[in-house]
């Protein structure tokens, strides 16, 4: 099973499958939304936000995944699951850097691994 610090969510579609916001991944969610990533509005998206944010979510699993391919998959489940799932996996991508930069604090290491 995927390490949920490197960023994985678990969720099950078709099959189980893993969430994951690489930065390439997020670069293409922004590009399909024509919105930085930062501008988000998570409390007032439409289908198109929410297709998006699943498909950019399983890029690093279904490389040639077509957004209607996961509308497709956003129907296999409920989508409220799916966006509570897809928001766990957003908040481990940005915190992914952050709980690296804490474990080096505690360890008494600086950001480049030296004191």
């Amino acid at each position: 099973m995927p390490n949920p610090e490197r960023g994985y969510v678990a969720i099950t579609l078709d099959k189980p499958r893993y969430l994951r916001y690489k930065s390439n991944s997020l670069k293409a969610l922004e590009k399909e939304l024509g919105i930085k990533i930062t501008r988000l509005d998570t409390k007032n998206m439409g289908i198109t936000e929410m297709i998006a944010l699943l498909w950019a979510g399983l890029l690093h699993e279904i490389p040639d995944l077509t957004l209607e391919q996961a509308g497709d998959l956003l129907d296999e489940t409920d989508m409220a699951e799916v966006m509570s799932k897809c928001g766990e996996a957003l908040t481990l991508a940005f915190n992914r850097n952050g709980a690296q930069a804490e474990k080096n604090k505690v360890s008494g290491l600086s950001s480049t691994g030296t004191d």
